[in-house]
């Protein structure tokens, strides 16, 4: 094996021999964690200005230190600075370039802390940074969903079970179940935030430290809500990763859903809707081809954060306390689905905000389908029929309109009266599909009244996330 420069190591001084560059590049993170950078530099300032304010360095290394990392965070950020892949990972790179700039100032960042702990107290801060962007991006889908019912407020369309025809629904009531899904995505991302907001640097390798150092004056600094209880659980907890990863997983499955719909509406056999041009692609074969490949792909990057979740589980299952190296894989499989749902949150905000609605394609869908079935089922009940007796009724007569190739508004007002006497008064009103649509007035329900509500409601879930963004962002 080849030579490994033994002053590269922090902790070389108890090996005589290093593995060669395969070994490495295999050992390495630098790649997937240098994302942490301003995570890593924030943290060390607030360390170093601890350390200093109890004592444990001189305030001259501390300002030492804080001039060494802003630089270093300057050139970061402008994109000057040079990364060595000689270097394990963000914090050892950091660090080894503070202390060829600054000499042995640099080499007491380091005092009463570990990696362990630094890592973790990076990556916490790294994840609520995170989920403070992943609900932006769910508020503006949510915002471009409100907008597209709010453009279609009077639309009627097919609602389906078992993907067959059911009851007529309005469309902008069909649109917004999925806000509500993406408010629910919101309050799991707003739960990670919280799970990352505990302090564990301090704890050191896992056993705390001997030093008088204040955990809690660096909590304030960098923004926690409060210090870990345990050391040993505070480095070797990535719960607060599986949460937002998990956050993740169900904000894609709903995305995922959306697009299913979309691609299904968007098809000649539906016809309820027509992709802008942007989010289609066409055949290489074939001239008439318009493909929703980008909903298409959103589909199928489902199945690729699914596998994070699924990764990242299985990376933490079985591990003893406390640090182990195998937890250096915790973050390529959280930093890709946060990546993908991010992405996948932009396209799907793009394709509703330039979907175009055929209303009447949707309109003439909703007259198929007997879908005023369960109306007349229930005119019957008005007159005091039971309901199974009103269900049979109604069935037998949906039975006879399919042999006859007609539809439930075929048939005249005669011919219901002759079916039951309880159809010989208001069956046409019974029977229209806005009507039908609007008479489920109940909470909830896509009655125009109900729907105004809901209307209102999301606007002001929205608001409330929206405020809360305002609240949480990181403060520079």
């Amino acid at each position: 094996m080849g030579k490994v420069n033994r002053s590269r190591k922090n902790w070389g001084g108890r090996f005589e021999r290093f593995g060669g560059r395969f070994l490495e590049e295999f050992g390495a993170s630098l790649d997937v964690d240098k994302r942490m950078w301003a995570e890593d530099i924030k943290a060390s300032i607030a360390h170093a200005r601890m350390l200093a304010d109890n004592d444990i360095i001189s305030g001259t290394d501390a300002d030492a230190i804080e001039a060494g990392l802003s630089q270093i965070y300057r050139e970061i950020r402008d994109g000057s600075f040079i990364f060595d892949l000689a270097d394990e990972d963000i914090h050892m790179a950091i660090e080894r370039v503070l202390t060829e700039r600054i000499g042995p100032a640099g080499g007491r960042l380091h005092t009463a802390r570990s990696r362990n702990d630094q890592v973790a107290t990076d990556t916490r801060l790294y994840v609520k940074r995170c989920a403070v962007e992943l609900i932006q991006a769910n508020v503006a889908l949510r915002e471009a969903i409100l907008r597209l019912a709010k453009e279609h407020t009077h639309v009627v369309m097919p609602g389906y079970t078992h993907l067959q025809k059911a009851q007529p629904v309005l469309f902008s009531h069909h649109i917004l179940a999925y806000q509500w899904m993406l408010s629910r995505d919101a309050l799991r991302f707003k739960h990670s935030y919280d799970a990352a907001d505990t302090l564990p640097l301090g704890s050191a390798a896992l056993a705390g430290t001997s030093f008088p150092i204040d955990r809690q004056q660096v909590a304030d600094r960098l923004g926690f809500a409060g210090i870990s209880a345990n050391s040993m659980d505070a480095v070797s907890d990535r719960d607060f990763l599986l949460d937002i990863v998990y956050a993740c997983t169900v904000s894609m499955i709903h995305m995922s859903r959306l697009c299913e719909e979309l691609i299904l509406w968007s098809t000649e056999e539906f016809g309820f809707v027509t992709m802008d041009d942007t989010y289609a692609t066409g055949s290489s074969i074939m001239p008439q081809k318009k493909n929703p490949d980008f909903a298409e792909l959103v589909r199928g990057k489902t199945g690729r954060v699914t596998g994070d979740l699924v990764g990242l589980l299985m990376v933490l299952k079985g591990l003893p306390l406390a640090y182990n190296k195998d937890m250096q894989e915790d973050k390529e499989s959280a930093f890709d689905a946060i990546d993908t749902t991010l992405a996948c949150m932009s396209v799907v905000s793009g394709m509703l905000s330039t979907l175009r609605v055929n209303e009447e394609m949707m309109a003439n869908a909703a007259l198929g389908g007997f879908m005023a079935a369960t109306d007349l089922a229930d005119h019957l009940v008005v007159q005091g029929l039971p309901f199974r007796a009103a269900h049979e009724v109604v069935g037998r007569l949906v039975l006879e309109c399919e042999r006859s190739g007609r539809t439930l508004q075929d048939l005249s007002p005669e011919e219901y009266a002759a079916i039951h006497p309880g159809f010989a008064d208001g069956v046409a009103d019974v029977i229209d599909i806005r009507s039908v649509a609007a008479r489920r007035t109940s909470a909830g329900g896509t009655g125009i009244d109900a729907f105004a509500a809901q209307l209102e409601t999301a606007e002001k879930d929205i608001a409330k996330d929206s405020a809360w963004i305002q609240d949480a962002a990181p403060k520079e």
